[in-house]
C-alpha cells in the first residue's frame, strides 16, 4: 500500500502542484514602471552625453547655418568660374578662327606680292630705249609645261608719249622638230586681235603634238598686211 502511494507520487499520475507569486499585481506593475523609467533615464542620459561628446549641442544650429552659407557661396563661385571658362573657351575659338583667317590673308598677300614682283621684274626688262617710235615687242618668254603645252607671254607697247591707239593682230609661231623632222605651227585659233594705246601684255597656252620638240618661238605684230614688229627666242 505504501509502495503504491510512493509510486503515484513519483509518476505522472501524482497530484498537480501550482507555485504562486506572493507579490500582488499592483506591486508588480509599479516595479515594471520603475524599471522602464530607469532604463529611459539611462538612454536619455546616454543620448545627451553623446551629443556633448560629438559637439552637436551648443551652437550646432549656427554651425549648420554657417556651413550652408559657405556651400551656397561655393556654388555661386563655381557657377561664376564655369561661366568664365565657357566665355574663355568661346574667346579662344574666335581668336583661333581669326588667326586662321589672318594666316590665309597673309598667304594670299604673299602670293600677290610675289606676282607683283614677277610683274615688276618683267616690266623692268621691257623698258624701251629712249627715242624709240612705233610698236615694239619686249620680254618675249616661253616655257614647255609638262612636255605637252607651251606657255608664252609677251608685252607689246608704243614707246612714244601720247601714242595713237593701235589696232592689229599678234601672230605666234612655234617651230622645232616632230618625230625627227622639221616642224612648225601657229596658234590653232589664228592671230590674236590686238588693240592698245600705251602697252598690252598678252599670254596663252599652246597644246603641242606628241613627240614634238620646240626650239624657237616667234611673235609678230601685224597691222593689216604690214609687220610692225617681230621677235624670236630659242628654247
Amino acid at each position: 500500500m505504501r509502495f503504491k502511494l510512493l509510486r503515484r507520487r513519483l509518476t505522472i499520475t501524482s497530484p498537480r502542484m501550482a507555485v504562486r507569486n506572493a507579490m500582488p499585481w499592483p506591486l508588480r506593475w509599479a516595479s515594471a514602471a520603475i524599471v522602464l523609467g530607469f532604463c529611459g533615464a539611462i538612454a536619455l542620459w546616454a543620448f545627451e552625453f553623446g551629443k556633448d561628446i560629438a559637439g552637436l549641442d551648443g551652437g550646432s544650429r549656427e554651425e549648420i547655418a554657417r556651413l550652408r552659407g559657405e556651400i551656397a557661396q561655393l556654388r555661386d563661385e563655381r557657377e561664376k568660374t564655369q561661366s568664365f571658362l565657357n566665355t574663355s573657351a568661346s574667346l579662344v575659338t574666335a581668336e583661333k578662327a581669326a588667326q586662321e583667317r589672318l594666316a590665309q590673308q597673309i598667304k594670299t598677300l604673299e602670293q600677290e606680292n610675289r606676282a607683283l614682283k614677277d610683274d615688276l621684274g618683267f616690266f623692268e626688262k621691257l623698258i624701251p630705249s629712249t627715242g624709240a617710235e612705233g610698236v615694239a615687242i619686249r620680254g618675249l618668254q616661253a616655257d614647255v609645261v609638262a612636255g605637252t603645252q607651251l606657255k608664252w607671254q609677251v608685252l607689246v607697247l608704243q614707246p612714244e608719249k601720247n601714242a595713237p591707239e593701235f589696232k592689229g593682230r599678234l601672230e605666234v609661231t612655234v617651230a622645232g622638230t616632230h618625230s625627227g623632222k622639221p616642224w612648225s605651227m601657229a596658234l590653232p585659233t589664228g592671230p590674236v586681235p590686238l588693240q592698245f594705246r600705251q602697252y598690252r601684255r598678252m599670254e596663252g597656252l599652246v597644246d603641242l603634238p606628241a613627240q614634238a620638240l620646240v626650239k624657237t618661238v616667234s611673235v609678230k605684230v601685224l597691222e593689216g598686211s604690214a609687220t610692225k614688229a617681230a621677235q624670236s627666242i630659242n628654247l
